[in-house]
């Protein structure tokens, strides 16, 4: 036994000892947390093995840089690096908690003013074991702190610390080799974060990730007038004419938008023990002046609530990582809000939380809102607000003086935040929760069924105004509530085990398009949100022949039935692909991939032609006719919003 001691002393006391414990405790610590906290879908044995390779090269490299240091500072350098990738990876493992996607470098550097707004959201995502997935650090101070391995005052010699670094480059040379052989142009073709970090491993996800938004951010300053052309050759061939017996029914009518936090279409005639989710927008579904589409798609990125109002604004896919919102909120849009301004609507945005939280005060003065309430507008006192602003029904009462004091025509939006995860209500709910397993599953069926009834508040409101019969109301979901992480607890509520082939078919939002005096109808057919610009236009009269869009109208006889996922998946009236596979719509069942191909194709070009136009901010070299672009210095939300003064911020 004393033999095995000594032995054991000896190894500790090794030049890179300490350096070799690291790479070992961290590299299993990362495989762990692979396995455990994310859903990589790992398809053979290549795969399989490939996630149990990949930590050692990241590890060897980042931990190699401590080698430069002497003494005591090496070690200490070499727990603080240890210390920062470990709050790397956690970080990943709340982020992909909720959003079931990884952090990317633009989340980090433009998001994190809203990180303050988090509040419960983000806690609620932390659990009690995860002080584990910091043990290793733990271990290698304890094994510094007891001197338990030698410190070496010796200076390493440069040729030694290289000999590191290469083996690292080499690990993975290999790592990347086996990737190709399974993944060809891996790092060339890919939408889906989630390719990298299976193939490659997080750490080297977030140097690509870095690399990448290094390039993109070049990209604009090497744009010039030429490169529009392809996008606009591609929209001019893909334009739709509107459908006649629907273009200019609403012709000069207001317009209301309203985002419905989180909802997903499955909630529409659902319920929990006896007792319907959504009675109100289950009634709409039927109403003789709504169109309702069953078959509509969120089709949001890391922006989530931000990319689903840049979609319905724009006619233009959100980015592929990061939100435009945060991003680009510098650039040349032609926004549904400036086209309505130049027709003399008058244009504002409702939100029950601050101007700040998404960008939102640069980036709508870039899309040309005229007005913007927000918390300062409300009375945000503790009774009325939950987790990330004012619940639905006190947001709603308070926002209708400043509606009804707009000069018409008006487009307006707001924005709802009740059916936020956790999925929480200030003061409980008379409506059951669910009982399927997952606390948040249970819970979004009583914050889904607040959404409904502050919706059917607001309409009633609406009426007495007097503003019913002469507005367009658009409600549309914004993206998803319940995340693939929860697909378990989701496989009761639906009765049945969730396929991949099913969650993208769970990524259907509703959409209702309210338009008074004009027959509706339940429509079947299949669009997401980069469709509603010129479908709300064209029932307005409005020509959009003119702009850059890669949206389809929705009633029109020729309507564009595909809809590219922003991880380059898509669904149509015919087919769906995830990832690899192909399936036939609605059946489901597994199909030949070459059926998908064409789809595949076009989604994709979709996707980064649009991506073009967003990252080279292309609109500064085309103005439509009869357009003026935006000038960011007409709008000051810093002033009262409200007409003549009249009101006053109540927020304290």
């Amino acid at each position: 036994m004393q033999h095995v001691s000594l032995k054991v002393r000896s190894l500790l006391n090794k030049k890179f000892s300490l350096l070799f414990i690291a790479t070992v405790l961290f590299w299993f610590k990362t495989y762990i947390v692979y396995k455990t906290e994310f859903n990589l879908d790992l398809q053979n044995g290549m795969q399989q093995f490939l996630l149990f390779f990949n930590p050692i090269s990241s590890a060897l490299f980042f931990f190699a840089i401590s080698l430069f240091f002497k003494g005591r500072i090496r070690y200490i350098s070499l727990i603080i690096i240890n210390l920062l990738l470990s709050i790397l990876l956690y970080a990943n493992v709340c982020y992909y908690r909720f959003f079931n996607d990884f952090i990317t470098i633009d989340v980090i550097t433009h998001q994190t003013k809203n990180f303050g707004d988090l509040g419960g959201s983000a806690l609620a995502l932390m659990k009690p074991h995860d002080i584990l997935y910091f043990v290793d650090t733990f271990i290698i101070i304890l094994l510094v702190v007891f001197k338990s391995v030698k410190i070496s005052y010796e200076k390493i010699n440069r040729r030694t610390i290289y000999g590191f670094f290469a083996a690292a480059v080499a690990f993975f040379i290999v790592n990347l080799g086996l990737a190709e052989a399974d993944r060809p142009e891996l790092l060339t073709r890919t939408f889906d974060r989630n390719y990298i970090v299976k193939y490659l491993g997080a750490y080297n996800y977030t140097i690509y990730d870095a690399i990448q938004t290094t390039k993109s951010s070049a990209q604009r300053a090497f744009a010039d007038s030429s490169d529009i052309v392809d996008v606009q050759n591609y929209v001019k061939a893909n334009y739709t004419d509107p459908n006649p017996k629907y273009f200019g029914v609403a012709k000069g009518m207001n317009v209301i938008y309203v985002s419905m936090e989180s909802l997903q279409n499955f909630v529409i005639n659902y319920k929990v023990n006896g007792q319907e989710v959504t009675p109100f927008l289950n009634k709409l579904t039927h109403d003789p002046n709504t169109f309702y589409f069953d078959n509509f798609f969120h089709q949001t990125g890391q922006g989530k609530t931000s990319d689903a109002e840049f979609m319905m604004e724009n006619s233009l896919y959100p980015l592929p990582k990061g939100a435009v919102f945060t991003t680009k909120a510098q650039n040349t849009y032609q926004a549904a809000p400036a086209i309505f301004d130049q027709l003399g609507y008058t244009t504002a945005v409702f939100h029950g939380n601050y101007k700040t939280f998404w960008n939102r005060d640069e980036m709508y003065k870039s899309l040309g809102y005229q007005k913007f309430f927000d918390a300062n507008y409300y009375d945000m006192s503790e009774e009325n607000t939950i987790n990330y602003g004012m619940e639905d029904k006190p947001y709603f009462s308070e926002s209708m003086p400043y509606l009804t004091s707009l000069p018409q025509p008006f487009y307006t939006k707001f924005i709802t935040l009740s059916n936020h995860f956790p999925f929480e209500l200030r003061e409980g709910s008379d409506f059951p929760k669910g009982n399927f397993g997952d606390k948040y599953v249970d819970n979004y069926f009583q914050t889904a069924h607040y959404l409904d009834q502050a919706l059917e508040q607001f309409f009633n409101e609406l009426k007495s105004s007097g503003l019913y019969d002469h507005t367009v109301i658009v409600l549309y979901g914004d993206h998803y509530g319940i995340s693939e992480n929860h697909n378990k607890a989701m496989a009761n509520v639906m009765g049945k085990e969730i396929t991949p082939y099913d969650y993208a078919q769970l990524q259907r939002v509703p959409l209702f398009i309210h338009v008074p005096g004009v027959k509706g109808h339940i429509d079947h057919t299949y669009g997401g949100e980069v469709d509603v610009r010129p479908t709300v236009m064209h029932l307005l009269g409005i020509n959009t022949k003119d702009y850059i869009s890669f949206g389809s109208d929705l009633l029109s006889e020729k309507h564009h039935q595909l809809i590219p996922f922003r991880n380059g998946d898509f669904v149509s009236n015919e087919y769906t692909q995830v990832g690899n596979k192909c399936y036939s719509n609605p059946d489901g069942a597994e199909v030949e991939s070459s059926k998908c191909q064409e789809s595949d194709k076009e989604a994709k070009t979709m996707l980064s032609l649009s991506d073009k136009v967003v990252y080279d901010d292309l609109l500064r070299f085309y103005t439509p006719n009869g357009f003026t672009p935006v000038n960011r210095d007409d709008y000051d939300y810093s002033t009262d919003q409200s007409i003549n003064n009249n009101s006053k911020s109540v927020n304290k």
